[in-house]
């Protein structure tokens, strides 16, 4: 009598490109191995995807690739990139894809792979909420299944006949609900009764460039009405602090001034208040329940085309005003993001501790409603799209 062949692992493929994604794939690794023991994983990712367990074949850096002319320069070893690990992924025989973020390289590997008949996730939707909504059709012919971080997306997808499922945002499960400013200030060395305002102008030195000058005049004018205040400016990187501290220079900024290496979400937790750049910090400092001010401007002449075009179709920027529905952060954009203008609506917050408690509870529903346990939930949405493949342990 013949033996029964052994049972064939599970075999799940991922790509994450940045850091956060490397975060994102960790995670989800890490649920699923709850829910299959000695599934394999492989495929792109960073330091956390491989203390996971996953087998990365190529490291995240290699897709870490931003600005147009630097994408330019490297794009035939990103296409050469692309194909081999298309081709690596299909001869692997996976159980299904998983395509953290990254949608640039990640929609086009999902599209050839699900077209030869492996099962597709894209794990974080862009933002189709905010511009280009047909994007999600495109997405859906490269994606059997669309996972969410917030809720407001599934039901664009759905408009277009996409399965996309809201399974929260990590960053929510990470924050605790009620964050200890006497600890961070501790441990950033800041007095525990000072007045302090966190700055942080972007994390990539375009955007340092573009609003540091101005971020940091404000800073200055609401510390000549803010005696004993105390400015904290976390740099994302070495490269972000090189061009923070020419920034500081110009300003003639004195002891007051502390540049962080890293530690942003620390700075936000100690704040008073955080001013700060759009983009996903926004989301940070609403979950360490900070009142902010946010100010952004791109070029104009990329302003004015995207504008003329309709290709932005949201009245609000700032994640926590999408997210509430409401203008709970002032949002001042390109022609009014001055030094005037965010000085203005810092010392408001400064001034009003009130209108400070009122924020408090939007603050923790938002927080509630996107603290579902993201890593589980998505491996649950894996797990369901796969079923039980046969012979899988």
């Amino acid at each position: 009598m013949d033996a029964t062949p052994a049972a064939r692992p599970l075999r799940i493929a991922l790509c994450a490109g940045e850091a956060s994604g490397d975060g994102l794939g960790a995670g989800l690794i890490a649920a699923l191995k709850q829910r299959f023991p000695h599934a394999e994983f492989a495929g792109i990712g960073g330091d956390a995807m491989r203390a996971a367990g996953a087998d990365t074949w190529w490291a995240a850096d290699e897709l870490a690739v931003m600005g147009l002319a630097e994408v330019l320069r490297h794009l035939p070893r990103l296409l050469r990139l692309r194909r081999a690990f298309g081709q690596r992924v299909l001869d692997w025989k996976p159980d299904a894809y998983v395509g953290i973020d990254a949608p640039d390289f990640n929609l086009g590997i999902e599209r050839w792979l699900k077209v030869r008949g492996v099962r597709t996730v894209h794990y974080v939707s862009p933002s189709v909420w905010a511009w280009r909504e047909k994007r999600a059709e495109k997405i859906g012919l490269s994606a059997d299944r669309v996972l969410c971080l917030f809720p407001m997306e599934p039901p664009i997808y759905a408009r277009h006949g996409i399965d996309a499922r809201f399974v929260g945002h990590p960053m929510a499960d990470d924050i605790p609900l009620h964050p200890d400013r006497a600890a961070a200030r501790a441990a950033l060395g800041l007095p525990l009764d000072a007045p302090v305002l966190a700055v942080l102008p972007g994390s990539r030195l375009g955007e340092i460039g573009r609003l540091a000058p101005d971020f940091f005049e404000a800073a200055r004018r609401v510390a000549s009405q803010t005696p004993g205040l105390q400015i904290v400016v976390p740099a994302a990187n070495a490269a972000c602090r090189q061009a923070l501290e020419t920034q500081l220079a110009a300003q003639g900024a004195d002891t007051a001034w502390r540049l962080l290496d890293g530690r942003a979400r620390e700075a936000m937790i100690a704040s008073d208040v955080v001013l700060l750049a759009s983009g996903t910090a926004t989301l940070e400092a609403m979950l360490c329940k900070r009142p902010m001010v946010v100010g952004y401007r791109i070029a104009p002449l990329t302003y004015r085309i995207v504008k003329g075009l309709g290709l932005l179709k949201v009245e609000r920027y700032a994640l926590p005003n999408v997210l509430a529905g409401e203008d709970i952060a002032p949002e001042l954009m390109q022609d009014d993001c001055t030094p005037e203008a965010l000085s203005s609506a810092v010392l408001h917050w400064f001034l009003e501790p009130e209108a400070v408690a009122g924020l408090q509870p939007v603050y923790q529903r938002l927080h509630a409603q996107l603290r579902q346990d993201a890593s589980a939930s998505a491996a649950e949405a894996v797990a369901e799209l796969i079923g039980p493949p046969a012979g899988a342990t």
